[in-house]
This record gives C-alpha cells, sequence and structure tokens, in this order.
C-alpha cells in the first residue's frame, strides 16, 4: 500500500486545541481534504491517549468506513487544523454527536445512544 499523502504539510499545523488527546479520523478528512462533517464522541479506547472524539467527512460509505486502511489516530489538533469548526464542540460531553447542517454549514447536536452494556 503506499504511504498517505495528507492534505496539510508538518509545518502547516498550529497550536489549536493542545492537550486534547487521540482521536480516530478517516482519509477524507486527512488526505481528501473534506470537512468534518459529522463527529461523535464515545467511551475512550485504551492503549493511547483517546478523547473518544471520531472524525467522518459525512461522505464515507459503510464498505469505507469500516476498512481500517481509511481511518487512523491523529491528534485532535491534527483535526482542528483541518477543520477548525469542530473547536468549540470538543468539550462536549461523553455521547455527544454534531451533523454539519448541508444548507448553513454550521454544525448541529444530534441524538446519539450509547450501546448497550
Amino acid at each position: 500500500m503506499p504511504e498517505k499523502q495528507f492534505k496539510l504539510r508538518p509545518d502547516e499545523f498550529r497550536s489549536l486545541a493542545l492537550g486534547r488527546g487521540g482521536c480516530y479520523a478517516t482519509d477524507h478528512i486527512t488526505v481528501d481534504g473534506h470537512r468534518v462533517g459529522y463527529m461523535y464522541r464515545e467511551q475512550p479506547g485504551v492503549g493511547f491517549f483517546d478523547s473518544g472524539w471520531r472524525f467522518f467527512s459525512g461522505l464515507e460509505s459503510d464498505d469505507y468506513a469500516n476498512n481500517a486502511d481509511n481511518i487512523a489516530i491523529y491528534d485532535v489538533n491534527t483535526i482542528a487544523n483541518y477543520d477548525p469548526e469542530i473547536i468549540p464542540l470538543l468539550d462536549a460531553p461523553l455521547w455527544s454527536a454534531f451533523a454539519r447542517d448541508c444548507k448553513t454549514g454550521k454544525f448541529v447536536e444530534e441524538a446519539f445512544c450509547p450501546p448497550e452494556g
């Protein structure tokens, strides 16, 4: 598999959301340069400093999103650099979800039910 070509270069990153831990995000955001279209916060995983945040463009098919080659772990600050509009939402509690309204371009809160158990 070829090495990923990220949309932003390391010298383009700014300190926008430091100290918020790690997250998962799809290549639609980091490689293709799409804005975040859907984000949710679940119970953090183990093994890395996980914030629980998961970021998607909203354009991913189920097959795409279920392919581990299309998702990676990043510092939340990295994703904030790709889409600074997520920053005001980063303090939302666990089990929060937000989708970008296609008419206004603004994030709106959505219902997110935690998994049973």
